[in-house]
């Protein structure tokens, strides 16, 4: 080795001062993204949301019309007065203003019911059953967009994903072959600073084992940094994002899908839905941030012309009991109501309510499996496949 080239530990020493071996540990898994083809303008793209804890389906989609659901929730029940009503049976909770409108419009889609066989009320085993598409599986190791990913580059005609607003790819987003990056903040990329590894030649590529693979790695995160840096004049708005966490995230969306980045699937997160206790103003101030980001989200893309090409998927590892417990709140349930927002025009209810009666051991029993709803956003919206991923043929719903 030329002299001229840096020492393994100096170039390590560099590469730690930049931050390119900390950058949340996925600097290479963005650099592939980002050095990929812009996307087509025909490129379809599907933002996953994750309301996490176990949202309260009952008390979102409200059935205000049903006796047995104001008996099973005298304190926190939302009576006909409050709701934002869809129809003669179903309502929005008040604090879903934003989802009222994209209802009008005709692009909020509710799937009633939706679940899996032999519920399971454990965060942690429910959530590996919705991010693996696995009901059977004790130990997955794979999730249902990462067999996707390894999928479509055994294929030849690659297909990426990022999570957003996450530290750490969730399982959803794992495959055997691919990886997927995540990035916080905008900022992490903007602290790289080219002159940090000014000393890396330009003819790196050339370089053996991890010597050379940490320089490449550095010159195109570099790259990758640069390029992210880009976004916020590229993509600069008047939809009015609100100050709130996932109003940020799907900020940073809006702008990744507006700087043409290849990305095709985003993976945000919206903690704090596990309302044991005094469920109503927590709950209230959840939803509120849901509504006001999405609806923001929303008039970014249609202010972009890119609505008919992005589709919103919500999700929760599962619902609430259906009746209310000693604490003003509800415990873990089973199944419960999803949402999407489709640019389509296919807004509307899908899928059938689950009885309020006829309870499995006091919780709602699925009428929709959630794979059907998986199987709608691979074929009908990406285009892919659903079979292989999701181990069988599940009817596909026709919200896209």
């Amino acid at each position: 080795m030329s002299r001229n080239q840096p020492t393994r530990r100096e170039f390590l020493r560099a590469a730690g001062a930049a931050g390119i071996l900390s950058l949340t540990g996925t600097a290479p898994q963005w650099t592939r993204c980002l050095a990929a083809d812009a996307l087509r303008k025909t490129d379809r793209i599907l933002v996953m949301i994750q309301l996490a804890g176990g949202n309260d389906g009952l008390n979102t989609f409200v059935p205000f019309q049903n006796d047995e659901y104001h008996k099973a929730r005298p304190g926190i029940g939302l009576g006909a007065e409050a709701v934002l009503k869809l129809d003669d049976e179903l309502g929005l909770h008040p604090t879903l203003t934003g989802f009222r409108k994209l209802w009008d419009a005709g692009r909020l889609a509710i799937v009633d019911g939706v679940g899996y066989p032999h519920p399971d009320r454990s965060h942690f085993r429910s959530m590996d059953i919705w991010h693996s598409a696995q009901p059977d599986s004790i130990d997955p190791r794979t999730g249902w967009i990462g067999r996707v990913l390894d999928n479509a580059a055994q294929s030849g005609q690659p297909l990426e994903a990022a999570g957003i607003g996450i530290a750490k790819a969730p399982l959803a987003m794992t495959g055997r072959q691919t990886a997927s990056p995540t990035i916080q903040r905008l900022e992490e990329f903007r602290l790289l600073e080219p002159a940090a590894l000014g000393f890396v030649p330009s003819d790196a590529t050339s370089g053996d084992g991890d010597l050379g693979y940490l320089q490449q790695t550095a010159i195109t995160t570099l790259a990758s940094a640069e390029r992210l840096k880009s976004l916020p004049g590229k993509a600069s708005s008047s939809s009015g994002y609100p100050s709130t966490g996932l109003g940020g995230h799907l900020h940073l969306v809006g702008q990744m899908i507006a700087a043409e980045l290849p990305t095709r699937v985003f993976f945000v997160s919206l903690d704090g839905f596990d309302t044991h206790a005094q469920q109503a103003p927590g709950h209230a101030a959840l939803l509120a941030e849901l509504s006001g980001a999405v609806a923001a989200f929303v008039t970014d893309l249609d202010e972009r012309g890119l609505s008919d090409r992005v589709l919103i998927a919500g999700f929760s590892e599962f619902g609430r009991r259906v009746k209310e417990n000693g604490s003003l709140g509800t415990d873990h349930g089973a199944a419960a109501s999803l949402f999407a927002i489709t640019p389509a025009g296919r807004g509307g209810r899908y899928g059938q309510m689950p009885s309020l009666t006829d309870l499995d051991d006091g919780d709602l029993k699925f009428t929709t499996d959630f794979r059907r709803v998986y199987a709608t956003l691979l074929e009908r919206w990406l285009g892919v496949p659903s079979e292989p991923v999701l181990g069988g043929k599940y009817e596909p719903l026709g919200f896209a």
